[in-house]
């Protein structure tokens, strides 16, 4: 049985991806801080497995991170933790740069300090993944799509501090050999995602018949990929991945926020109408762009593809569907995590 530190492990993708490496039997030993989006409640099919091992603490701890190394004898690091919403990084941008920069450059050091004691076999299939995002690349034109090569030119606080996390993964490699690799990802939507995003913020907001913000013109283009997708192409890169490279993953979904959002009015007509009878596009208020708001992301992920065999396997329209569907099914959770720090107020409105 393998076994990987999973930091991060109790957030959207990370417990995602801690739910589906268990399933697939992998122990996993689960480190996070479990700040505001980061909740236990995602991890509660996984009580009483011995399977993983769930740890309360801060990447940034090098004490704790050693001792979880050296107890544990991970064959992989894989590196979920961080903040994570633009909003948020326009409030406050200190906290991303503490945990994104200063708790992966602590996380690394830890992890190299721990690989040069291995031997052998060990050392030789030990690996580091780091997962990032596309919005280190910046902004698109109507055309195009972020490549490997693309350059970085981040423009926003989260962006700017996943793209120096990002050049210290790339650092720790070429300078102490640590076997790295490295995924930017598109925007993921499915289940368990805290509901200050996109998609479950407008399912919460249009169930409750309250008015659907839209930032700017709604015309902004992202790259949609679903949740379950993305912890696969991580599995493929992790297992067959070449050693200090970075593999972008991609939904091949591009849509207009816009778009987005009255996909999602649909759906929940079809199934949970208004008592008054009316449809949630009705609900859509354009309200003022964030500030930076980067116009289009769209990612290339052929070479994902053309190594490791990876391809999306939910379109759009389908991988909607479930995570609507999801939603509906688990009210109680989404309850459960807004705890009152969060009531789906507007964040990040002024620059």
């Amino acid at each position: 049985m393998q076994t990987w530190l999973v930091t991060g492990g109790a957030g959207f993708i990370g417990g995602n991806f801690v739910l589906e490496a268990v399933a697939a039997g992998v122990k996993v030993v689960n480190l996070d801080a479990l700040t505001y989006a980061g909740n236990l409640d995602t991890l509660a099919p996984l009580a009483g497995d011995d399977r993983h091992v769930f740890v309360h603490g801060d990447i940034g701890d090098g004490a704790l991170v050693a001792r979880l190394l050296a107890e544990h004898r991970p064959d992989a690091v894989v590196n979920f933790a961080a903040e994570s919403h633009v909003d948020r990084s326009i409030d406050g941008p200190m906290a991303f740069v503490q945990t994104n920069v200063v708790g992966t450059l602590a996380l690394l050091e830890g992890v190299r300090d721990h690989w040069r004691t291995l031997e052998g076999a060990a050392r030789d299939a030990f690996r580091f993944l780091h997962v990032s995002t596309d919005e280190v690349y910046g902004s698109l034109g109507d055309s195009g799509k972020f490549r490997e090569d693309t350059p970085y030119a981040p423009n926003s606080p989260y962006s700017a501090s996943k793209a120096a996390s990002d050049h210290l993964v790339r650092a720790f490699h070429h300078t102490y050999g640590l076997p790295v690799l490295t995924t930017n990802c598109s925007n993921n939507y499915g289940p368990y995602q805290f509901p200050e995003k996109l998609i479950p913020l407008v399912i919460a907001k249009a169930l409750a018949g309250e008015p659907l913000p839209v930032y700017g013109d709604g015309r902004n283009v992202r790259d949609w990929l679903y949740v379950g997708d993305h912890c696969g192409a991580i599995r493929a890169v992790l297992e067959r991945g070449r050693v200090g490279e970075t593999y972008n993953v991609g939904g091949e979904a591009e849509r207009e926020n816009i778009v987005v959002v009255k996909t999602i009015c649909a759906l929940l007509d079809a199934q949970r109408p208004l008592a008054d009878g009316r449809a949630r596009e009705s609900l859509i208020t354009y309200v003022k762009d964030r500030p930076g708001h980067d116009r289009r992301y769209a990612i290339d992920a052929s070479k994902l593809h053309g190594e490791l065999g990876w391809s999306p396997s939910l379109g759009f329209d389908e991988g909607m569907a479930r995570t609507v569907q999801w939603y509906l099914d688990h009210q109680p959770w989404v309850q459960r995590v807004l705890d009152g720090s969060y009531r789906l107020e507007r964040i990040g409105s002024a620059a």
